[in-house]
């Protein structure tokens, strides 16, 4: 009999198979699973007591199911189907529980658990849901540079292996951009790999710019969903160069149009504001109507004071759009007349005259013998003192290196011109004969003696200064002698003597010569007596003043007192007539 149950039995599990169907209570359960990651699909339905097996199979489109697990429930046993996509990524748990490694998107099914008794089946369905994080979104195929108030393709923002497939939004300056005809026009599109079902989607934006998108920046994302919900993943920033035509046009002077001087090199650079600049210009010089077509400079060299005026420079397609500055090419001319080496003798005139021509006011300073002098000198009748290197240097103050100059030499000469001088020694022992010498160039001294014709060289000479100088001898004669004093120059041969009585003869002496060092300080001290004198008589008329007004007042008593000295002087000349009497 137990032989003949079994196939019995075996009939009806075919059938309870065939008939199974869902219980009541347990409805759709639905496992989100990442792309590449382990799907876990518990059975959920409680295991029964006299439980045979438990089986897992999915649906296909049509219904119709595949098995690819089981597992029994007294052998402890696992067999796995040969189905190709889940070699060896199945995992059947003691509870049922039903793992599947790497998912895929192929993984998106129906898949029902299945307990198995001798009296009935038992199933719970699953649907298995998996989901593809797209890659960062890119903009590529970005243009080069982009142009005002033109429609052009900005650049595509793609994002790649996405599952489900993703939306594209763009951005300018964190703002999302929305379609506007003839100014933003945004092409969606995706496609699906065969092989891995996964979505690349690409977004291409077309756009019409204008210079307040100057570094702008723009952005892209991609929005999508994953096992939690919805997510965004956004791009990097795309700054783009904007170009745009020129609207204004200006000129540059280098250097600096306020320091222009003769014989210097001026630069016109010639600047569009547009982007990218203009590469040529034409420039107008002063005078020319003609523009000279060139870069954007345009270089004068040595330039004259006569390239003072205008300059202008202008678009070569838009000569309408034109800048022009001012240039002053500042100039400095000096005349000194006479100027080099001038000889004149002493005594002579000379007018000396300095005359600047300049663009501007010029200074002007005199310098003798590298000292500033207070005036322009002016000769009436030359001395020797007055010789020396005069030199007129005149000077732009504000144009840089802008100065000139011219020197005089002025050379002043004079035939030998002699006085002689004699003084007694205090002690009466010698006397000492001077001979002054003025002339230039500088003479030569000689002294001689009157009868022995002897030329004496023991003679003490001083400084040569401003065409003067001494020569002294002190001598002691026994009788009266003839001293002479030559002086020679290249222009004249002077003779001059002088008596000398014996040292035991008094005799007048004769004044030394003040040098123009002692007439200075003889000077000064004339001005210091003047002064002092000034200041007494000043003072001495304000105790005058004082004086008369304290005798005003004093009037009355002043006579009383005069009467008494008249009566004391009576007396007493009675007095000297009684002494006179009594001798």
């Amino acid at each position: 009999m137990a032989s003949k149950a079994a196939p019995s039995c075996r009939l009806v599990f075919c059938l309870l198979i065939s008939a199974a169907v869902l219980r009541p209570g347990l409805g759709w359960y639905t496992v989100n699973s990442a792309y590449g990651d382990t799907i876990i699909m518990p059975c959920r339905v409680d295991v029964p007591q006299n439980l045979m097996f438990g089986k897992w199979k999915y649906e296909k489109p049509d219904g119709s199911p595949v098995f690819i697990a089981f597992r029994s429930s007294t052998k402890k046993s696992v067999q796995y189907d040969d189905v190709p996509e889940y070699k060896d990524r199945l995992n059947l748990s003691e509870n049922y529980t039903l793992s599947i490694s790497n998912a895929k998107i192929s993984d998106e099914k129906r898949f029902v658990c299945m307990l198995v008794t001798e009296d009935d089946v038992f199933e719970a369905p699953t649907v298995v849901k998996v989901f593809k994080q797209p890659s960062k979104p890119e903009i590529v195929s970005k243009a080069p540079f982009l142009e005002t108030d033109k429609l052009k393709k900005l650049g595509e923002c793609i994002s790649k292996d996405s599952y489900p497939d993703g939306n594209i939004t763009w951005y300018r300056n964190g703002k999302v951009l929305q379609p506007l005809e003839g100014a933003v026009v945004i092409i969606f599109r995706k496609q699906m790999d065969s092989v891995t079902q996964l979505y690349t989607m690409t977004s291409s934006l077309e756009y019409k710019t204008t210079k307040a998108d100057i570094q702008m920046p723009f952005t892209c994302s991609v929005t999508y969903y994953g096992p939690s919900g919805q997510k965004t993943v956004y791009s990097e920033q795309a700054v783009f160069d904007i170009y745009y035509p020129t609207e204004q046009v200006t000129i540059q002077v280098l250097p600096s149009k306020n320091a222009i001087k003769e014989g210097d090199n001026i630069t016109l650079k010639c600047l569009g504001n547009g982007n990218p600049p203009p590469e040529e210009f034409l420039f107008y010089l002063p005078g020319q109507p003609e523009g000279i077509r060139s870069s954007n400079t345009y270089t004068l060299t040595d330039v004259k004071r006569n390239a003072t005026g205008d300059y202008k420079c202008s678009l070569v397609d838009k000569k309408s759009m034109i800048a022009s500055a001012a240039i002053t090419v500042h100039y400095l001319d000096l005349s000194l007349n006479p100027s080099g080496e001038v000889t004149k003798q002493i005594g002579d005139a000379l007018p000396v005259s300095c005359t600047i021509s300049a663009s501007r006011n010029a200074t002007v300073v005199w310098m003798k013998d590298n000292v500033k002098l207070r005036s322009s000198p002016s000769f009436s009748s030359l001395h020797y003192q007055d010789a020396g290197n005069y030199v007129c240097e005149t000077a732009l103050q504000e144009v840089e290196g802008l100065k000139k100059r011219e020197s005089l030499t002025l050379i002043v000469e004079g035939k030998p011109q002699i006085k002689m001088t004699k003084k007694t020694d205090p002690s009466g022992l010698s006397k000492t004969i001077i001979c002054h010498v003025e002339g230039f160039p500088k003479p030569a001294i000689q002294w001689t003696i009157t009868g022995s014709g002897s030329v004496i060289n023991q003679a003490k000479e001083s400084p040569y200064i401003n065409g003067r100088y001494y020569s002294k001898i002190i001598i002691s004669p026994e009788e009266n002698v003839t001293l002479t004093c030559t002086a020679e120059n290249q222009l004249e041969r002077t003779v001059n003597s002088l008596n000398v009585s014996a040292i035991s003869i008094p005799e007048h002496d004769e004044a030394d010569e003040i040098s123009d060092e002692n007439k200075e300080k003889v000077n000064d001290q004339a001005k210091l007596i003047v002064g002092i004198v000034v200041g007494l008589l000043l003072a001495a008329l304000v105790a005058g003043v004082v004086y008369w007004l304290y005798m005003k007042k004093s009037k009355t008593a002043s006579k009383h007192v005069n009467k008494d000295l008249g009566n004391m002087e009576e007396n007493k000349k009675l007095e000297e007539n009684n002494h006179k009497t009594e001798a």
